[in-house]
């Protein structure tokens, strides 16, 4: 009996013993696991927020005409904040002898912009909630005193736009709106799924512009929208080159939202797709654009200036000329000189090639010539390599190599191998005296073997001679 008793004692203390130690082995792997999640959570990092974008915000005394902010034609402005009262002045009051402006101004803001170039003036205004009742007149600045003068309404507006908003219209293209919209997601889902090497390949699709609520157009019939009137556009007006223009627009509605305006003046020009591709890529890329408009006076406009050019259609006109110059980190910048009337008998595409300036890339030139057996550049060589000059300029810590070539039969091979040399010399010359440093430039000529094996493809296989004279190749950055 003792016997037995000391044998169940003895299982009871294993089996406390077992119990234990698996308490403390469990309590250990809870401790970490919950060290681990820890960890992991400390790890992750939370989602970076999606950018916003930020409304142009309306200056206080931008509801004065004195304080009239100023447009470029062609060049969207906004969305603006809501404009917000009248002003310290009422410039705009009617009267029973001017019945045809604001009755008074309610949330207005004013714009001024001048004509950069003679035909009919445009205007786009896109409003963020197409419900609000927005209305605009135009005057022609008429010098000294102009906003005393329209206080005193001794001028008048040149274009009327106070259309009342078609309520019937608005809600039916809300209703298509969502339809559309629902489309939208549809498609957009089916197109997530493909692969990005397909979406590399699709051609570039510019982008629509929003849809303008009101403004003034060529094809609109209206000559003026009274207050009486339902409508959103009016005709447009014939300006002239210097002319300076105001305008002062006014949302009826209370606490209305902000909008989008864009004047423009309509003239016959060239309007071409500008895009910048990377050939080895096989990509669009964006580039920080400027391009500068002048007249017969000789003064400039910034026609585009964008840090983030991605690609669009570009107005170019008759009597103007032009200068574009594109840049991006880790390629060669683009500049180039021209006049629109250089550009109408081209397609409506303008692609520039942009060039990588990485080690390796190279620059095959075959439009260049020299006199039979010699070294001498004959013809226009300065209408190709002037460009490559201006290519490396504006690169002044690229180094690269001038390789000669020349087309030979294999006859003497020595004496090709020193031509094809001295050729590279010559065009490293050229780039000397128009200006690129000398210890930037190496040169080299065709080798015996590659002479060999040119001179075999011509005669052994009947292949042709490679029409390259010489190849420019990066051969790195000066230290």
């Amino acid at each position: 009996m003792f016997r037995t008793k000391q044998i169940l004692m003895g299982l009871l203390c294993c089996a406390l013993v077992f119990g234990v130690c698996t308490d403390v082995q469990a309590q250990t792997k809870k401790k970490k696991k919950k060290a681990t999640t820890t960890q992991t959570t400390k790890k992750k990092k939370a989602p970076a927020p999606a950018p916003v974008s930020q409304d142009v915000e309306l200056p206080l005394t931008s509801n004065d005409c004195l304080f009239a902010l100023t447009l470029e034609p062609d060049k969207p402005f906004g969305p603006t904040t809501a404009p917000d009262g009248g002003g310290r002045i009422q410039e705009v009051v009617a009267d029973k002898a001017h019945p045809n402006i604001f009755e008074r101004e309610h949330n207005s803001v004013w714009y001024k912009f001048k004509v950069p170039y003679n035909g009919e003036l445009e205007i786009s205004i896109v409003q963020k909630n197409q419900w609000d009742d927005y209305d605009f007149l135009v005057y022609k600045n008429t010098g000294t005193y102009f906003s005393n003068q329209v206080i005193q309404n001794k001028v008048m507006p040149v274009a009327v736009n106070m259309g009342m908003v078609d309520s019937n219209t608005l809600a039916a293209e809300v209703l298509r709106g969502g339809d559309r919209k629902k489309t939208t997601t549809a498609t957009t889902t089916t197109t997530t799924k493909k692969k990005k090497a397909d979406e590399e390949e699709l051609p570039f699709v510019e982008a629509p512009a929003p849809k303008a609520h009101i403004g003034m157009s060529i094809d609109a019939k209206d000559k003026m929208l009274t207050k009486k009137q339902v409508g959103g556009f009016i005709k447009s007006i014939p300006v002239r080159m210097g002319e300076e223009y105001y305008i002062v627009l006014d949302n009826l509605s209370y606490r209305g939202q902000g909008h989008t305006i864009t004047v423009s003046v309509h003239a016959d020009a060239y309007e071409p797709l500008v895009l910048f591709y990377d050939k080895k890529g096989k990509r669009y890329v964006d580039v920080d654009l400027m391009i500068l408009e002048r007249g017969e006076t000789g003064a400039e406009r910034p026609l585009i200036r964008d840090a983030h050019y991605r690609g669009g259609k570009v107005k170019f006109v008759p009597g103007f000329s032009y200068t574009l110059y594109a840049k991006r980190e880790g390629y060669f910048s683009v500049y180039r000189e021209f006049s629109a009337r250089d550009l109408m008998m081209r397609d409506t595409l303008m692609l520039y090639q942009m060039e990588r300036t990485e080690r390796g890339s190279t620059f095959s030139i075959k439009d260049i010539y020299f006199e039979d057996g010699e070294a001498t550049l004959i013809g226009g060589a300065d209408s190709v390599l002037m460009n490559y000059v201006a290519m490396f300029k504006n690169h002044p810590d690229i180094t690269f190599l001038v390789k000669g070539y020349v087309q030979s039969y294999g006859v003497n091979v020595e004496e090709d191998m020193l031509l094809s040399l001295n050729r590279a010399k010559t065009v490293k010359q050229y780039f000397i005296d128009h200006g690129i440093e000398a210890d930037r430039i190496s040169t080299a000529g065709m080798t015996k073997n590659e002479i060999k094996r040119a001179a075999a493809a011509v005669l052994d296989q009947g292949a042709k001679f490679s029409g390259i004279k010489v190849d420019l190749i990066i051969t790195g950055k000066k230290e």
